[in-house]
């Protein structure tokens, strides 16, 4: 079980709380965690990229000069990978770059990630409750109170996040809001610093506390 300071929304200590996931063992949990971004990177990645090889290149069907007699080398077409325009020699082919992992090692891994990031977690009480319109400069505000510089990368965890509050940050580029219950592995540890709200904690523990 870690425990967390929670601070209101002027920065000021307003109490305790607490987080008690079950995590990898010390032995395995880099591997599985690096297993974890892997896949998850390897998930974004289109595979669509796509070359033509030479039995796929438009035109060469015409032996380009007689086999004997030139002096040169025999050439059968004009689109063989060794001419400008020819086609490409193992090239890349539209596949999948899709990992496997099982659910409850992907479940462990991000509840490693998250529990090893205590130390960079601040929680904040009541998060945005006082924003009545969007306002990108109460959310740097907030983040300068915090103590958070501005060239850090931070990643926002809320509950249930409003219109209000994403349209106060989405303008902020180090910034990231994601919700509670949809965290993943990268950001987790992309990030430098970590903001919750403080009805957050309860959602991850409610979400990925029981396995």
């Amino acid at each position: 079980m870690a425990t967390c300071v929670v601070r209101d929304w002027q920065g000021k200590e307003a109490g305790e709380t607490s987080l008690d996931l079950r995590v990898a063992k010390e032995s395995s949990a880099l591997d599985l965690m690096h297993r974890s971004v892997l896949r998850q990177q390897a998930h974004a990645r289109q595979g669509t990229a796509s070359t033509l090889t030479r039995a796929e290149v438009r035109g060469g069907g015409r032996k380009p000069y007689k086999q004997k007699g030139t002096g040169r080398a025999r050439q059968g077409s004009i689109r063989t990978p060794l001419r400008p325009g020819g086609g490409i020699i193992f090239g890349p082919k539209p596949r999948t770059y899709s990992l496997s992992m099982n659910r409850k090692e992907r479940r462990l891994a991000l509840r490693t990630a998250l529990m090893s990031r205590i130390a960079d977690f601040t929680v904040v009480k009541d998060f945005g409750v006082s924003l009545e319109t969007p306002k990108t400069s109460e959310i740097t505000g907030l983040l300068g109170r915090l103590g958070i510089g501005s060239d850090a990368k931070v990643l926002i965890i809320l509950s249930k996040p409003n219109e209000i509050i994403r349209r106060s940050i989405r303008n902020l580029a180090k910034v990231k809001l994601i919700a509670a219950d949809q965290l993943n592995v990268f950001d987790l540890l992309h990030a430098n610093a970590l903001v919750l709200g403080d009805d957050a904690l309860a959602t991850i523990q409610e979400v990925y506390g029981d396995d």
